[in-house]
């Protein structure tokens, strides 16, 4: 390996709550891959996302910045027109390979689907999946714009380094397993380091999994039953990737990183069979909110860290971190200057490696109308929903998350000093997002008003 350099391997799920894993708390299915990463990594219970949807989220965990400030702030739609990531957003791929690294990812992309915004224009030497929001786990056709315009037809998403290819009839995850493992020995036979994206659609709607992960639960209701199967497949993946790494002989010096991109999904949509019903099968555990809300169910999430030459096992933190955090942790590992960077993450190797404590900061959201603000142990929402489309819960709300996480009590009232102070800083922070939305990338970005593909 180059100058004894990590290895990185970044795994994402995609709609998976905080409450779905067994080391974060799951009794009723378990995942042992994912609680061993946790047993010998360091296990998050205040990990978050940059944003409660899809494409924000993922451009903030690749680039290292906040979402407005990588160009994307909306969930982009499905057509083969659709723009996204720019290059003026560099991405960890890009800054690793022009130190030398390898680079593949496997699994869905969802950051543009236009020539210049796809994988292998933001420094994935090898890419595999599909670009767009969500697929059939079998056909890989992606169906959400069907009978809406621009893209009124069912299309075709499944893409190997720019090239449409077919594997009709095959489940995706299983898919994204096998590429994996192919990319990844391609990459360690170079004698270089690499990096490794892995981006799970599970347990993305639509709920697919194979009989074989199905059979593994029969005693709970349908749709619990589905969570658990599509999480217990990404599971036996990550499983199987972790060994390849060992067998490869590369075990110890890799990084491995996992989280979910925002919380679970209630859209009715999930069964792809008419009925209006919210989906009840994904668990934000004690957790407010589900996907699209800034409450915590919508942005807190697993998050686990592992890398057994640096990194103690069995250690379990309370200090925040978030997906922009990757990017600045990868490249002090490393050993690749950021300077060079727009980066709004923190790099957490202090807390990683030496148990240091990482200093008090503040981290904002923002999605629609509402927007979030954490310091400490306070959290602030301003125009906080729960659900998609209905009026807001309080239009201030702010909670101690140290004695009440589950954002059950409003302060707002009773702590004016706080509020006042978190309030200002949402609202300025907002602010900047705006104007330089409006000066750099010239409307406002109308998109992040839409429901979640």
């Amino acid at each position: 390996m180059l100058d004894g350099r990590p290895n990185f391997l970044i795994f994402l799920t995609d709609d998976q709550g905080y409450g779905d894993l067994s080391c974060m708390g799951a009794t009723d299915f378990r995942t042992p891959n994912l609680d061993r990463m946790a047993a010998e990594g360091v296990r998050f219970t205040d990990w978050y996302s940059n944003s409660p949807v899809c494409s924000p989220s993922r451009a903030a965990l690749l680039t290292g910045r906040y979402p407005g400030n990588a160009g994307i702030r909306g969930v982009l739609r499905g057509g083969r027109e659709t723009a996204g990531l720019r290059q003026s957003a560099t991405t960890i791929a890009t800054m690793l390979g022009s130190a030398g690294y390898e680079t593949a990812m496997a699994g869905k992309w969802h950051l543009g689907l236009t020539e210049h915004a796809r994988p292998s224009h933001h420094g994935f030497n090898d890419s595999f999946g599909f670009l767009a929001g969500t697929i059939d786990y079998y056909s890989h056709i992606f169906f959400y714009s069907a009978n809406q315009p621009p893209s009124p037809n069912p299309t075709h998403d499944l893409w190997e380094n720019d090239e449409e290819v077919w594997h009709n009839g095959e489940y995706f995850t299983e898919l994204i397993t096998d590429k994996a493992i192919e990319y990844m020995r391609k990459m360690h036979a170079s004698g270089n380091p690499f990096l490794l994206y892995v981006p799970f659609n599970a347990p993305h709607y639509p709920m697919h999994a194979p009989e074989e992960y199905v059979d593994r639960f029969p005693d709970l209701p349908w749709d619990r039953q589905m969570m658990a199967a599509m999480i217990s497949s990404v599971d036996d993946a990550i499983g199987k990737i972790l060994n390849e790494v060992d067998r490869l002989g590369v075990g110890d010096n890799t990084m491995s990183v996992f989280m979910s991109d925002n919380g679970p999904s209630r859209e009715s949509r999930n069964w792809l069979d008419g009925t209006l019903d919210p989906y009840y099968g994904g668990t934000v555990g004690r957790l407010k909110g589900h996907k699209g809300s800034l409450y915590e169910g919508g942005i807190r999430l697993p998050g686990i860290i592992r890398w057994p030459e640096r990194v103690d096992g069995g250690v379990v933190t309370d200090q925040p971190g978030v997906a922009m955090d990757i990017v600045p942790t990868i490249l002090e590992a490393a050993g690749v200057d950021s300077s060079a960077h727009e980066i709004d993450g923190t790099s957490l190797m202090t807390l990683l490696a030496d148990k240091a404590e990482t200093p008090e900061r503040t981290i904002f959201w923002e999605w629609g109308e509402q927007t979030a603000v954490r310091r400490g142990k306070w959290k602030l929402v301003l125009e906080g929903r729960l659900v998609e489309h209905e009026s807001p819960v309080a239009a201030v709300h702010l909670a101690d998350l140290d004695s009440d996480p589950s954002e059950s009590r409003n302060l707002a009232d009773s702590e004016p000093e706080v509020t006042a102070e978190l309030k200002y800083l949402a609202e300025e922070w907002r602010a900047t997002v705006e104007k330089r939305w409006l000066d750099e990338f010239g409307a406002p970005d109308v998109a992040q008003r839409r429901m979640p593909d």
